[in-house]
């Protein structure tokens, strides 16, 4: 392949091509430019800003999440019932709405309602956004779409995040104040896109509409939940415990971590939509998740030996063990998308994208304090038990996914059942 051919090649995998698609993908990069920035600045803007302590903050989103835990589901429902177009302008109107209120905040009790209404709303319009791409493309695309989303939604946030370094470099009052305002603006300018994309037929209604929760008694479903949402857990062990290891456990100098969440946009950029083929089936989505999880499997049985390294070979290691990892965050988002999009009934399809979203959620509250303590805190052995869990749930997710598939959905009708045999 000559040199033009790669070009193309690159250029293919990074441009999403015209229509829907493209449109899709352009309001993820302008949207995630405002969330970008704001989680670059966030922590100053709490702190500076709204003159909270750092234990105030930490308390105000750990109460958000959990918001955002017990939220997922029934305000998933509201896609189903009012359209995932509507739910979603109508989210990015109160996003907008919500920021922009953030600089009259006062005082511990006026930040908590602002974050825990922002959670609420965050939990409905993930949702619907979901459910749209779903809904608005045909089988065979839909996967590849949300890849294109998720290689623009990293241009937006590496965008966001040079803005945020040009406010904290200005470190004002005013300066902060203007920031949330852009962001409330962004979250518009986001709303009028949405407005204006294809309007959708209403999915059809069933008969007998199902209780907010009753989408948890889909046992099949809510396994495969918890085990993809399990895997997630390769986005904390990047954020959170692999620049506790370099800092704590290995001679790399601190801009290594820098380095590394570099590398981790760039390889998404260029690399997530080549990484979703073959995940637009339940079975092409489960064979998918079974290798992000043993790739996740090998990063932490490779990311122990920067532990005994010294100079330059440590620096190879973590690149080596971050690449893994990206590889296995590529690949393991691909299974979840096509899993999403295979499983759950067109009628009910909110309902259930709010419930496969629990399984992450749950992965937050429970992967920064396990895999931390595990990785970190026992000095590398703890590493090799958490490949072990790893590789079981990537061994177990194939048959659960197929258990799904031979079960038929509630709510749905019998002929509407997946039943794709997963080898």
């Amino acid at each position: 392949m000559g040199a033009r051919d790669t070009i193309r090649t690159v250029v293919r995998n990074v441009v999403p091509p015209a229509g829907l698609t493209r449109a899709l993908a352009v309001q993820a990069m302008v949207n995630a430019v405002g969330s970008g920035l704001f989680h670059a600045g966030s922590a100053v803007f709490f702190t500076r800003a709204l003159g909270l302590s750092a234990a105030q903050v930490g308390l105000g989103l750990s109460i958000a999440a959990g918001v955002s835990l017990l939220g997922t589901v029934p305000l998933g429902g509201l896609t189903d019932r009012y359209g995932p177009q509507r739910v979603w302008v109508v989210g990015l109107v109160l996003d907008a709405v919500l920021f922009a209120t953030y600089p009259f905040v006062g005082g511990f009790a006026g930040f908590l309602a602002v974050v825990v209404a922002l959670a609420a709303v965050e939990a409905t319009t993930g949702v619907a956004r979901q459910v749209y791409s779903i809904n608005a493309l045909p089988p065979a695309e839909r996967v590849t779409a949300m890849a294109y989303q998720r290689s623009s939604l990293n241009v937006g946030f590496g965008l966001g995040a040079v803005i945020s370094g040009l406010v904290l470099a200005v470190d004002t009052t005013a300066a902060y104040r203007g920031m949330v305002w852009f962001i409330a603006a962004v979250f518009l300018v986001t709303a009028l896109f949405v407005r204006r994309l294809p309007r959708l037929a209403q999915a059809a209604r069933p008969a007998e509409p199902m209780s907010r929760l009753a989408v948890l008694r889909d046992r099949p479903f809510v396994a495969v939940s918890l085990l993809s949402g399990l895997l997630t857990a390769h986005q904390t062990l990047y954020l959170t415990v692999l620049p506790l290891w370099i800092l704590t456990h290995t001679d790399a100098p601190k801009t290594v971590i820098a380095g590394l969440v570099l590398l981790n946009t760039i390889l998404i950029v260029l690399l997530q939509v080549r990484a979703s083929q073959g995940a637009d089936t339940a079975a092409g989505a489960a064979r998918a998740s079974r290798r992000g999880a043993l790739l996740i499997a090998l990063f932490c049985l490779v990311l122990p030996i920067s532990g005994v390294t010294r100079g330059p070979l440590t620096v190879v290691v973590l690149v080596a063990a971050a690449t893994l990892l990206i590889v296995a965050e590529l690949i393991e988002s691909a299974g979840a998308w096509g899993l999403t999009a295979a499983l759950p009934p067109a009628e009910q399809r909110g309902a259930y994208v709010g419930a496969f979203r629990l399984g992450s959620q749950v992965q937050y509250l429970i992967a920064p304090a396990g895999l931390t303590a595990l990785g970190v805190t026992t000095g590398g052995w703890g590493w090799f038990p958490a490949a072990a869990i790893f590789v079981l749930v990537g061994l177990a997710i194939v048959p659960v996914v197929a258990w799904a598939g031979r079960t038929p959905r509630l709510g749905a009708a019998a002929a509407e059942r997946v039943v794709t045999p997963v080898p």
